[in-house]
């Protein structure tokens, strides 16, 4: 307990410090929910997720981190508000008709890590099972621990069976 907060802590206050290590990896296990950082072949850090929900799901695979965004929006999905900024659709494509003086509002996804074309890890809701559109949601110390510690070109794993709801 002690080894995994201090690891934490130092992802946090130390951005990078696991970046340098040429091992350093990110795996997702769909099954479990859960997802870890590995430098040198040893998780020093776990965390739960939020996968791609059925009709959406988390591709399985290999991949390398594409890109870091600290304050990305969306741009398929968000929320929709009416002309005096009350939400009228909160799970919204970005596809979907706004009314007149209404808008489309892109949905936050802070410290986001591409590593599959639109999909990435990023800060988010956890309802505790499978409910993003294809993105892992994490905790957001957790999505700051990860954003410092890994560098474009860093290995991301996916595997495992989405569980159902």
């Amino acid at each position: 307990m002690a080894r995994s907060f201090l690891s934490l802590l130092a992802l946090l206050i130390l951005p990078g410090a696991f970046a340098q290590t040429p091992g350093t990896s990110i795996e997702i296990d769909l099954q479990e929910q859960t997802a870890y950082l590995i430098p040198n072949g040893r998780a020093v850090l776990s965390t739960p997720i939020s996968s791609g929900r059925y009709g959406h799901l988390t591709e399985t695979g290999s991949f390398k981190v594409m890109d870091k965004e600290r304050n990305h929006f969306s741009t398929m999905y968000g929320r929709i508000e009416d002309a005096r900024g009350r939400t009228i659709v909160a799970d919204a494509d970005s596809d979907m008709p706004v009314p007149r003086g209404g808008k489309f509002v892109p949905a936050p996804m802070r410290y986001f890590i591409r590593f599959d074309n639109e999909i990435g890890m990023h800060a988010g809701y956890l309802p505790g099972y499978p409910a993003s559109h294809g993105c892992v949601r994490l905790p957001e110390e957790k999505a700051i621990a990860l954003f410092n510690a890994v560098d474009v070109g860093t290995p991301v794993t996916v595997f495992g069976r989405t569980p159902r709801g």
